[in-house]
């Protein structure tokens, strides 16, 4: 939940909310004005015409171009005038391209990106949200240098009775194994009418991104931003950030169906969370790999840190810490010599000062 949703809560009073957003103002001037970390961002607040930087996510197209996405925003808050921006690298993240703008529509939101790379078309797809209400699909046919008009799939993709909707914010995917091959797979969460509780959720395309289907939603509520990533036996793994706190650890379940149903939520014993977005990757299928990024955490966003594990997400008995000061959202994809290149959020004050990029070694994922 973002702090335009948390100030609309219910459970706050007119006179509580007024004061908590005066503090918030404070600090966010205050914040906004103070270095935010001790290295370089590739998206850094207060540069090319946007005074925050928020929601980083991130694909590789087959000739290695490196294709950045996120949130350009005039303030932290999840609403408003925001813009999806990008920027690209052709040599694996060592220099970049300036910042473009790859939806705006004028005062309105534009969030929540979650790009995959289309490998039988070519083709960058990004499903994305309009005013965390609307859902659009986005597409490239030249790897980023140009884009189609946005395609609105929301009736396909939402149903009545949902209010508030995000895709993402994560990379989608498009799964290997026989059974569903080539279908593109898009994490989502959304809200019901009446119920202030939000609930996971995926969408796919059996058509290379042309129409959509709504998948299945987890059977139970408060669960949200949620990543996913295919087995090697052709199974999903769904990946969420949990609302209910009496245990700081992230939520699976698994589908065996493609992603049209999927079973109860069970807590990740050893992934925990300061109830933060995170990231699921699959490095490898042979051999199984799986890669897990978040703030490791019980309470606070930060000390971003990369598991692994070599059991289809059984167990995570290594990790690599990325990041250990404050930190949040993130994600990650596999290069073409096997490192790990990894965009998230940090700060000084506030864990949002900027999105910066590391390349995290082939072999400190193997060893």
């Amino acid at each position: 939940m973002g702090f335009a949703d948390f100030i609309k809560s219910r459970y706050l009073s007119r006179e509580s909310k007024k004061i908590i957003i005066s503090l918030f103002l404070i600090l966010t001037t205050f914040m906004l004005t103070t270095k935010a970390s001790d290295f370089e961002y590739l998206f850094k607040n207060h540069k090319d015409g946007y005074n925050v930087f928020r929601i980083p996510t991130v694909i590789v197209t087959k000739s290695g171009k490196i294709l950045a996405f996120c949130e350009g925003r005039k303030s932290l808050f999840d609403n408003g005038d925001i813009e999806l921006v990008m920027k690209t690298s052709t040599d694996r993240g060592k220099t970049w391209s300036c910042l473009e703008i790859v939806w705006d529509n004028g005062n309105m939101t534009c969030g929540n990106p979650s790009p995959v790379f289309d490998k039988v078309t070519g083709d960058v797809i990004v499903v994305a949200t309009l005013n965390n209400d609307k859902v659009f699909v986005l597409r490239s046919r030249d790897e980023g240098n140009s884009w189609e008009t946005p395609v609105e799939i929301t009736s396909n993709v939402k149903l009545d009775n949902w209010k508030w909707y995000a895709t993402g914010p994560v990379h989608a995917i498009q799964l290997e194994q026989p059974i569903y091959k080539n279908r593109l797979v898009v994490p989502c969460n959304h809200t019901v009418a009446g119920i202030d509780r939000h609930i996971s959720h995926l969408i796919y395309s059996d058509d290379n991104g042309k129409t959509w289907q709504l998948g299945g939603s987890v059977s139970k509520d408060n669960t949200d931003e949620c990543s996913v990533a295919e087995l090697a036996d052709g199974r999903l793994l769904l990946n969420m950030r949990s609302g209910d706190r009496d245990l700081a650890n992230r939520k699976i379940c698994l589908s065996n169906d493609g992603g049209s149903s999927w079973s109860i939520p069970v807590y990740d014993s050893t992934l925990i969370e300061p109830n933060c977005q995170g990231s699921l990757l699959r490095y490898s299928f042979m051999p199984d790999i799986l890669l897990f990024s978040n703030p490791k955490h019980k309470k606070k966003r930060k000390n971003l840190s990369i598991s692994i594990s070599n059991d289809g997400g059984k167990t995570w008995t290594k990790q690599i810490g990325v990041f250990a000061k404050k930190s949040a959202y993130s994600d990650m994809i596999v290069l073409d010599n096997g490192n790990i290149l990894c965009l998230f959020e940090s700060g000084k004050i506030l864990p949002y000062g900027g999105i910066s990029v590391i390349t995290i070694k082939q072999t400190r994922i193997m060893e």
